[in-house]
């Protein structure tokens, strides 16, 4: 139990050090922020067999006994995510080491990173609806500031623009929290969750669910809310854009709408029907914007809404091969849009560009980096034996199993058109023939592509995540926490006692 703090206590513990010796001692921003995203790599993964043998953990903030106290809440779900988060972190900051060489102030980047990810965790651990705001505040603010870090015209513009929409998002959130502490005079998840089923289905409910649709839709950019992140992605440095479309969309605005729509307000049919309209504009619009960008952050970005749509459609269905389908999407989508992006960094760092119509060929000289985003690429088009595919395969699976077959329809034709862009990027970027001015560059330093190496091999093997014995102790207890519903609240008062 008491691990569960660790989980926020070192990213910013990591970020004060930082912030206070970072600029002062050379080399120790890269070893601080490498061993505390190890760290809690390490955490996350051990979390996972916590609750495989004593279950549901509870930790009691300042010994206040929930509701009155504020709890900190270690469930299936919790430790899914924490590993999802923690482990993809970690190869990040292994990329930035070389990456961020470049930039100005590597302090300042680090000092930023860990904010973020302290509160990214921090909105996965917490029970309490207050705090899970003032932890999205945290991870949202410092990624105002990264979107920005390059202080280009360029940058500036992009996270004026999210950090304005970030803030409309966050105030439809906070007035919802509001309405239902009135409602509830309790912010404990758990309890408020009690209180709800007690007094039955309300319109009150219904106008909050609305309001966290929207808030949680900006944080996630489900469309029609994305209108920032195709500027944002390509402006952030490629830590950043990996970070953000990898994890934070996922951790503020999927995660979020997951635990409270299902375990804290239940799931309302009327609320499920619109994710399923939302999930498919998402899935549809954003691979049709992709197909058009010569910008290779730029198609990435428009490719995060279109696989953030599976999600958000999967979780409409709501059924228990959906929810396994949302969930491990989720995963995969961190794993190999992650790559990609730290791909597209690895492109900028040795050419200079973005800009697809001035590649080619550039698998003679960079090869590592040419097969790791061709793994990246026919995983996320759904290519099998690649994890992509079996995440889609379910979800389809689940569609065709609960009526939706036009849907199910949908999500292949998609999964066609993402495969037609990713092959665009290939073959304008890796193949044909070698330009001359690329002739001299070189392959990206041995951490960069350490980084690239792990995730490449991750999405090959991630499908072993499906096999019985290994299902069981990573996917099935998120599944099973998440389709519990508001079954949440009873076991979160158990475990207390």
């Amino acid at each position: 139990m008491n691990i569960i703090p660790l989980f926020v206590v070192i990213p910013l513990g990591s970020a004060f050090l930082i912030s206070l010796l970072g600029k002062r001692i050379k080399g120790l921003p890269d070893s601080l922020a490498n061993l505390g995203t190890l760290l809690m790599a390490g955490l996350s993964i051990y979390s996972i067999f916590l609750i495989k043998e004593v279950g549901v953990q509870v930790y009691k903030v300042g010994g206040w006994t929930p509701p009155i106290g504020i709890s900190m809440v270690l469930d299936g779900l919790s430790s899914f995510m924490l590993v999802t988060v923690n482990l993809t972190a970690f190869l990040i900051t292994l990329f930035s080491i070389s990456y961020m060489k470049k930039y100005t102030a590597k302090w300042k980047f680090y000092t930023l990173f860990m904010l973020m990810l302290g509160g990214m965790n921090g909105v996965i651990i917490t029970g309490d609806m207050f705090n899970l705001f003032v932890f999205l505040e945290i991870a949202a603010i410092a990624s105002y500031a990264l979107v920005a870090f390059g202080i280009e015209h360029e940058e500036l513009e992009a996270s004026f623009k999210y950090m304005v929409m970030g803030g409309v998002a966050s105030l439809f959130i906070l007035l919802g929290i509001a309405l239902l502490y009135s409602l509830t005079s309790t912010l404990n998840m758990a309890d408020m969750g009690r209180v709800l089923t007690a007094q039955g289905p309300s319109k009150l409910v219904l106008f909050v669910s609305v309001l966290f649709l929207v808030g949680f839709g900006l944080k996630a950019a489900i469309m029609p809310f994305h209108a920032w992140l195709p500027d944002a992605h390509p402006s952030a440095p490629a830590p950043i854009s990996a970070m953000l479309s990898g994890l934070l969309i996922k951790v503020l605005g999927i995660y979020a709408l997951m635990r409270i729509f299902f375990n804290v307000l239940g799931a309302q049919p009327a609320i499920l029907d619109i994710l399923l309209v939302l999930g498919t504009i998402s899935m549809v619009a954003g691979a049709l914007l992709a197909i058009g960008q010569e910008d290779i952050k730029r198609m990435l970005a428009y490719s995060s809404i279109s696989q953030i749509g599976y999600i958000v459609l999967a979780m409409g269905i709501w059924t228990p091969l959906a929810i396994l389908g949302a969930l491990f999407h989720l995963f995969n989508h961190a794993i190999f849009k992650s790559l990609l992006f730290l791909n597209s960094g690895a492109i900028e760092y040795s050419t200079g560009t973005r800009d697809l119509r001035e590649m080619g060929g550039l698998n003679a000289r960079m090869p590592l980096t040419g097969t790791t985003s061709l793994i990246g690429s026919m995983s996320i088009s759904g290519i099998p034996p690649l994890s992509g595919f079996w995440s889609k395969l379910i979800i389809i699976f689940a569609a065709i199993q609960s009526g939706h077959f036009v849907l199910a329809l949908i999500a292949i034709l998609v999964s066609v058109i993402t495969l037609a862009y990713y092959l665009k990027l290939q073959r304008y970027a890796f193949f044909g023939n070698l330009q001359d001015k690329w002739k001299h560059i070189l392959e990206v330093p041995f951490t960069m592509k350490l980084s690239m190496v792990i995730l490449a091999l991750i999405c090959i093997m991630a499908g072993a995540l499906l096999l019985p014995g290994v299902r069981e102790i990573f996917l099935k207890p998120a599944q099973d926490a998440l389709y519990a519903g508001k079954d949440y609240a009873a076991t979160v008062f158990e475990s207390i006692r």
